[in-house]
């Protein structure tokens, strides 16, 4: 496995898989790496002959009351854990390489950004499509692979590879979850034990709104009451950001579940910000996210 530290390194390398027609797949990630991560470079690995990961941790996507100082670094572990799955190549580039003294340009994030994560983050997907596409630039792969979880995430870079004519195929990877129905994310290494229980209020939430479904309720302001209703009760979440059904691909507000939706939810536990989804549909099948 090869350790890339510039965009120049990365690059090069990149091209000269390329040259030999090899088909490579893009993995970027904060590192901290988990079960989850691990995921999708197992998705890569059989969809693409190569598969590069990156592990950065993007300052311009935190904003100053956020966690940036403290987010979990393991790089020795996730090295390991990288090349036990055997990647062709790690990129690991320093702030100061992708972000050089006077850089001052910016990728403006489609409108699809505007609410939910932008609005409780309003600086936060400029710098998601920012490092996104500055690591496509570095890293020209076939495919990137990104998960559900981050699921107006996916949705961003989807439509900002579209508008901008990118020509990297975007690909979205189910939510892995711990036995128990918890999402995996780096941020619940911050959950203390009561805290890790309490964090289970959002799986839980997104179950008894599938329940309420099959049950044949398709009002979406009683599916979300119940959902608010289920974080907070007992020794529940500490704060609701937001808990709502929108549409699947363009996030509207809807107010009958008649037609493909996302159940969406972001609450904190402690000092901790967990996110959430489960994709539906107006039918009596409900899609993905287990």
């Amino acid at each position: 496995m090869e350790i890339l530290s510039t965009p120049s390194e990365a690059r090069q390398f990149t091209r000269s898989l390329r040259a030999k027609g090899i088909r490579i797949g893009l993995v970027p990630t904060m590192g901290a790496l988990h079960a989850g991560h691990l995921s999708l470079v197992n998705q890569s690995q059989q969809a693409c002959d190569a598969t590069i990961a990156t592990i950065f941790v993007n300052p311009t996507q935190f904003a100053p009351s956020e966690d940036l100082s403290r987010y979990p670094r393991t790089l020795e572990q996730d090295y390991e854990m990288l090349e036990a799955a055997g990647i062709a190549a790690v990129f690991v580039p320093r702030v100061e390489s992708m972000y050089p003294p006077g850089f001052s340009t910016y990728v403006d994030p489609p409108e699809i950004a505007r609410t939910l994560e932008g609005n409780c983050r309003p600086e936060h997907f400029r710098g998601v499509t920012t490092v996104v596409m500055k690591l496509f630039q570095a890293v020209p792969a076939d495919s990137a692979f990104f998960g559900k979880k981050d699921y107006q995430q996916w949705k961003v870079i989807e439509a900002m590879s579209r508008d901008l004519d990118v020509g990297v195929d975007v690909v979205a990877c189910e939510i892995i979850r711990e036995s128990d129905g918890l999402a995996l994310s780096s941020r619940n290494r911050y959950l203390d034990p009561n805290e890790r229980r309490r964090a289970l209020r959002l799986s839980m939430a997104l179950k008894e709104l599938e329940q309420a479904i099959s049950a044949g309720e398709r009002d979406v302001a009683t599916l979300q009451d119940g959902m608010r209703q289920v974080l907070v009760s007992g020794d529940g979440v500490s704060q609701i950001d937001y808990a709502v059904i929108v549409n699947a691909n363009t996030l509207v507000p809807l107010s009958t579940l008649d037609r493909p939706a996302v159940a969406l939810i972001a609450a904190r536990v402690g000092q901790t910000r967990l996110i959430d989804n489960r994709e539906l549909c107006f039918g009596s099948k409900l899609l993905g996210g287990r």
